[in-house]
Formats: C-alpha cells, sequence, structure tokens
C-alpha cells in the first residue's frame, strides 16, 4: 500500500483542522444567541484570547510591528463590521439578549472563506508559525473591536429603564 507523503497530509491537515475550528465557533456563536448576556459573557471571549499573546515569547511567533499593526488593523477595521452589523444586543423584559440577524451565519462563513483564502496565501511567504501569529492577531483585533461596542451597548441597555420593570439586569 503506497502511503501519502507528508507533504500531501498538511494542507488537508490544515484545512480539517480550520474547518473543525470555525464549526465550533459557529455553533458557540448560535448558541450564546440562546442565553442572556452579561457583562462576564461579553468579555470572557476576548480575555480568553489574549492569553494567546505568549505565544509572542517564542522567537518562531515574532513579527514586525508594521505586520502586527497592519493584522490588527484590518481585523478591527474590516472584518469585525460585518459582525457587528449582524449582531445586536436587545432587552427583553429584565434580560439582555443578542440578537443576530439571518445573515449572520453567512457572514460567519464568509469571515471563514476569507481567512482560509488568506491564510492559504499568506503561508507561502512567511513561516507556519508567522503566519499562525498573523492570523491570530487578525482574530483579536476582530472581536476586541466587536466586545468593546457589544460592551458599550451592554451599559447602554443597563442604564436605560426596562419597559414596564421596576429594576435594571444585574452587570454580573
Amino acid at each position: 500500500m503506497n502511503a501519502l507523503p507528508l507533504a500531501t497530509l498538511r494542507p488537508l491537515f490544515i484545512a480539517v483542522a480550520t474547518l473543525g475550528g470555525a464549526a465550533a465557533m459557529i455553533a458557540w456563536r448560535l448558541r450564546e444567541t440562546s442565553r442572556p448576556m452579561t457583562m462576564r459573557r461579553i468579555v470572557a471571549p476576548p480575555l480568553g484570547m489574549s492569553t494567546g499573546l505568549a505565544m509572542f515569547l517564542f522567537p518562531a511567533f515574532r513579527l514586525p510591528w508594521t505586520w502586527a499593526l497592519g493584522a490588527l488593523a484590518a481585523g478591527a477595521l474590516v472584518l469585525a463590521i460585518p459582525l457587528a452589523r449582524t449582531a445586536r444586543l436587545v432587552r427583553r423584559g429584565e434580560v439582555i439578549t443578542l440578537e443576530r440577524s439571518s445573515a449572520f451565519l453567512w457572514i460567519l462563513g464568509g469571515l471563514v472563506a476569507v481567512r482560509l483564502a488568506l491564510r492559504t496565501w499568506v503561508e507561502q511567504y512567511v513561516s507556519l508559525q508567522q503566519t499562525g501569529a498573523l492570523f491570530f492577531l487578525l482574530a483579536l483585533g476582530m472581536i476586541l473591536r466587536w466586545r468593546v461596542a457589544m460592551a458599550l451597548e451592554y451599559w447602554r441597555l443597563v442604564a436605560a429603564p426596562a419597559p414596564g420593570a421596576g429594576g435594571r439586569p444585574s452587570l454580573r
């Protein structure tokens, strides 16, 4: 039996891992819309992602500052916009929930496709570790901008009195 060469398996493994990660992310986003939002639930994803910055302690992952800032800016200024426009916080009585538009899943799928295509192109020019670092910063910029906007919207909704209710949702 002829085994496939390792060079043939690597792109296949990367594609399967990327699509698996994308499926997990989409499932998480769908679940996120079914429960009330809290400040903790808004802040947790960027804080959890921030631990990934430790990768830059290792020289193989380091990038020129211009590349790092460019990736953060592209995530925050380009890729975060569709997410912010297709998901919004709404108050329903005493709770605040995340409401997504019907285009939300299509936008997430499109963002995955764009990132996969860009990744395939970028890794021809830089190392695998640097490619991972660039796309981590791209995702971090995207989620930071989206979650900061969401936190501001949450605070605005908490400050406004609930229609027909005496209290306000807690900031927990």
